[in-house]
């Protein structure tokens, strides 16, 4: 039943992650800032502070009896991954929900897979950081050497991805319109570098703040929580996860209004907020929309997690629901209309590329699982 609940846990998470910028394309007449502070809003403060109230009862004794430093290296974590989900929203502007999360997963899993296993292998970080496998040690193994493997997969579907983005950016020529109309590959493809890279701090934040979850996990086994699990004599919370993503996202959530304010200021846009002749009502609620969908990814990820582990299962399932969901929202959208049919196919074998390397790690941490401890 566990692995049931856990597929179904995370496939729902995957779609959110798949889906939570489409609201987006929907708001009328607003500018970028300030439906995208808007919606994370939603995202980042009220539907984290709601799942922490609702699902951990004493989470303010949590944060009161966890260490400082602990809350402030998750804190942090939080504030490098909030420039990572700011710029992720440029990134699908510019490149759209197809090519964008193509290019953005593939750099997140590179970064998630094997940012802590490098700066295992560097003199004086490795002592900071959580234990784990470190990058050398990949080689010394059958498991470590089919991740390498799953890796230079990876690496070649965002080449090739990057490759369809080049040869669509020749094919539409001066002609974009639609969906395509803000269509530009070299300020994407940079922005998503940058936004690839820093998401998979998110990762680490969760590894920072572990110990909190544990406590959360302690307080619902003493006080007999329901939706507690049993597996191989130790307990899972179902919501253990909440606080953290809590604390991580009051650091998205300082980035992010640091830049949209900024910029608010900057572009005197501030009227947008209540100029009524845009569809305010409307706008409104599809920025809530995306902001509850997106937090809704980790809230669904959370669940999984405790039914399955954080492991091999729960990483592919999620990555890979993912890079369905928002290949399908692109097609959807016609964002490769009008491109050639061999510029058509690249993208089909960079996505097919990316899944199949989503699926090679998977395995090599489901048939070995120590490699989970790559962080």
């Amino acid at each position: 039943m566990n692995v049931i609940l856990g597929i179904l846990f995370h496939s729902l998470g995957g779609g959110a992650s798949g889906s939570w910028y489409m609201p987006y394309n929907w708001v009328k007449k607003w500018r970028w800032e300030i439906y995208w502070i808007t919606g994370g809003i939603f995202s980042w403060l009220i539907m984290p502070f709601l799942a922490v109230v609702l699902t951990i009862p004493d989470w303010q004794g949590i944060l009161h009896a966890t260490s400082s430093s602990v809350i402030r290296n998750t804190y942090i974590m939080g504030l490098l991954w909030g420039i990572g989900g700011l710029t992720y929203g440029l990134a699908i502007r510019y490149l759209g929900m197809s090519l964008g999360n193509s290019v953005l997963l593939g750099i997140t899993s590179v970064v998630g897979s094997l940012g802590l296993p490098v700066l295992r292998n560097i003199p004086g970080v490795a002592e900071i950081i959580p234990d784990g496998i470190a990058f050398s040690e990949l080689f010394g193994s059958t498991g470590g050497r089919i991740v390498i493997l799953g890796i230079l997969i990876l690496l070649a579907g965002i080449i090739l991805s990057g490759r369809a983005g080049i040869q669509k950016d020749k094919d539409l020529g001066n002609v974009k319109e639609g969906v395509n109309s803000e269509f530009s590959l070299s300020k994407g493809l940079m922005i998503a570098i940058v936004s690839g890279v820093l998401s998979a701090f998110f990762s680490f934040g969760i590894d920072a703040g572990k110990e909190m979850s544990v406590v959360a996990r302690s307080l619902a086994v003493e006080q007999s929580y329901p939706f507690l699990t049993q597996e191989g004599g130790s307990f899972k919370y179902l919501f253990e996860n909440n606080i953290i993503f809590f604390v991580i996202l009051w650091g998205g959530l300082t980035t992010n209004f640091i830049w949209t304010t900024a910029l608010i200021l900057r572009n005197k846009t501030g009227s947008d907020f209540t100029d009524k002749k845009t569809p305010l009502l409307r706008n409104y609620l599809f920025c809530a929309l995306a902001g509850t969908t997106w937090f809704l990814q980790f809230f669904f990820y959370g669940m999984g997690e405790t039914k399955i582990g954080n492991g091999a299962s729960s990483w592919t399932l999620h990555m890979a629901t993912i890079i369905l969901t928002a290949n399908m929202w692109g097609f959807y959208r016609k964002e490769w209309k009008g491109v050639s049919k061999k510029t058509y196919n690249t993208i089909l074998i960079g996505i097919g590329a990316i899944l199949l390397s989503v699926i090679v790690i998977g395995i090599a941490k489901w048939l070995y699982p120590e490699l989970n401890a790559l962080g």
